[in-house]
């Protein structure tokens, strides 16, 4: 029964949230992600604690291994690949472009005359300064999830405490949806950080072998696998048309072949569904009933729409589903069996 008490109290929860989605609106994409995150990392956190017997210093270095898997990656492009990029001649543009002219391609002269390859390298430009404000932003949400990730850590078990709480199911149901999504994040995270540097050590041992910066390359590979689809072939085309006009065409092809048929097809597609399937039942020994298909196309899927933080959403809100499904199925069974004993005990007389 509804009283006046419960009902304004619940118009005054609304209305709190509702005020508190209007301030805090763009934190919460970095909120949710370092929630995500902190599930991922439970069963880590929880060993730090153990070792080092304090809540704040396990948080601590649990954000500090965080950073360095985000950031190191990162601070070495922008400083290695900047110097990279500073040292591009134009006459290597010219040589690509005016090798690919020799080649009596259908349409192919017409992309590649002054005039379009003058509009591509405005269009790069206007990419480019793109780019560089997303990335602000883009740090700029690394830190938020950094800050959020260590205040979560810190609080621990009171916070998951907390969402239980208030989810509308029993304390067993919410206490089992949110192992079930916790457990498929923990997967998620690792496959990601093992299939990245996977894809980027095959790229970066072959760059390497042509006599460029293997490290480099092989990291930039790394984040560019995360891109479904395209991703490898944004580094490897590049690539292969610089080696085709400074090397020779032989050594073009091998690269090319090498990263469509050992990265793309063999890793990509058949390797990393079983890395996935041995992070999950070998070294993480989970139990979660989410097949590892399920969870390779989850990701594929949020980044597709999510972009960068899709790779976490996806499988998280794919976890939920399930999870949500099944106590949505368990509680129409309750109702259809007490349903059953009050017809077969003459209930409804």
């Amino acid at each position: 029964m509804i009283t006046n008490k419960s009902l304004t109290i619940t118009v005054l929860f609304i209305l709190s949230l509702v005020g508190a989605y209007s301030i805090y609106q763009p934190f919460l994409l970095s909120l949710v992600v370092a929630i995500l995150l902190t599930m991922a990392t439970y069963n880590f956190t929880k060993k730090l604690i153990v070792q080092t017997r304090s809540r704040k210093l396990s948080a601590a270095i649990a954000t500090l291994f965080l950073a360095l898997i985000i950031f190191a990656p990162i601070i070495y492009l922008a400083t290695i690949g900047v110097g990279y990029l500073s040292q591009m001649d134009i006459s290597v543009i010219n040589d690509v472009t005016s090798t690919l002219r020799k080649y009596e391609l259908p349409y192919f002269k017409d992309w590649m005359s002054d005039e379009k390859i003058a509009g591509y390298l405005k269009t790069a430009t206007s990419y480019l300064t793109t780019a560089g404000s997303v990335g602000i932003g883009f740090v700029k949400n690394m830190l938020l999830v950094l800050v959020f990730y260590f205040i979560i850590n810190f609080y621990g078990e009171r916070f998951f405490e907390l969402i239980r709480a208030l989810m509308p199911v029993s304390r067993i149901r919410s206490a089992k949806m949110i192992h079930e999504v916790s457990s498929t994040m923990e997967v998620v995270f690792y496959s990601i950080i093992v299939t990245a540097i996977f894809e980027g050590v095959l790229f970066g041992a072959m760059a390497s072998y042509y006599g460029f910066n293997g490290l480099l390359f092989g990291v930039i590979y790394g984040f560019a696998s995360l891109i479904p689809i395209v991703g490898g072939a944004i580094v490897w085309v590049p690539v292969s048309l610089y080696a085709w006009t400074n090397i020779d065409g032989e050594t073009a092809l091998v690269i090319a072949i090498y990263s469509v048929i050992v990265i793309s097809i063999i890793a990509d597609t058949f390797i990393k569904p079983l890395i996935i399937k041995v992070i999950k039942e070998n070294l993480l020994k989970s139990t979660i009933e989410i097949n590892e298909i399920v969870i390779f196309f989850s990701i594929l899927a949020g980044i597709t729409t999510y972009g960068f933080w899709g790779m976490i959403l996806g499988p998280a809100i794919t976890s939920f589903l399930i999870a949500i499904t099944k106590v949505y199925i368990d509680y129409n069974q309750e109702e259809n069996l007490k349903e059953i004993k009050i017809n077969m005990t003459g209930g409804e007389r």
